[in-house]
């Protein structure tokens, strides 16, 4: 794999593209600026990896557009040291972001095709999250290092999942896309009471398959 002058260049034009659509958060921008998206999808997809639309990958699942990350990324505020728990990790992309971020990242992923591809590239790739097979719906049920200060589900779940929010500390966010066919990116603080939720328009993501079998 190689990321070339033309794959910076078009990384750089997609970062500027971001900021056009109302990105701010430069943390964020820089993050999406280092990783090399066209690492993270088959190389017949090389000249649509800058482009901000999702594309396929294993399982019939997609790596979601770059603005869509981005999004998710700035909605969850993350800072350096949190520890942040990623519901879906399919391509490892928004992994690698969040791990850019300086985040300690415990990511699963409940297709083992997936799962045994992305665990050790991301290693190799020197991202260095903790990877996990499971259904996500539960949360990290595998081991215990709740609760996260973050948490984000990059699949579209039907509701919010209250083993998920059990799993996150009083005072953090998670942000969830929730819906069947056309998802609302919702953004949800844990407080000692009831939780506020925040909206923020609608997405479509694959569906989170919570229960089904491995």
């Amino acid at each position: 794999m190689e990321d070339t002058y033309r794959h910076k260049g078009l990384r750089q034009q997609m970062v500027d593209a971001l900021r056009a659509k109302g990105i701010t958060d430069e943390r964020v921008l820089e993050a999406m600026n280092t990783v090399p998206r066209h690492f993270f999808l088959d190389s017949s997809l090389d000249n649509l990896a800058y482009k901000d639309q999702p594309l396929p990958i294993l399982c019939d699942q997609t790596i979601s557009q770059p603005s869509t990350v981005a999004f998710q990324s700035q909605l969850l505020e993350v800072e350096p040291g949190m520890k942040v728990l990623e519901i879906g990790t399919g391509s490892g992309y928004q992994t690698a972001i969040l791990c850019t971020l300086g985040a300690r990242v415990y990511t699963i992923e409940r297709q083992k095709a997936l799962f045994d591809r992305t665990k050790p590239f991301l290693l190799r790739m020197n991202y260095r999250a903790k990877c996990y097979l499971g259904d996500g719906y539960k949360g990290l049920t595998e081991v215990d290092y709740s609760p996260y200060d973050r948490i984000i589900i990059t699949c579209g779940a039907p509701m919010i999942p209250q083993p998920v929010v059990d799993q996150l500390k009083v005072g953090g966010l998670l942000v969830i896309p929730v819906g069947d066919e056309l998802q609302e990116m919702l953004r949800l603080r844990k407080t000692d009471g009831e939780p506020v939720i925040e909206k923020f328009g609608n997405f479509r993501f694959v569906p989170m398959l919570g229960g089904k079998q491995f």
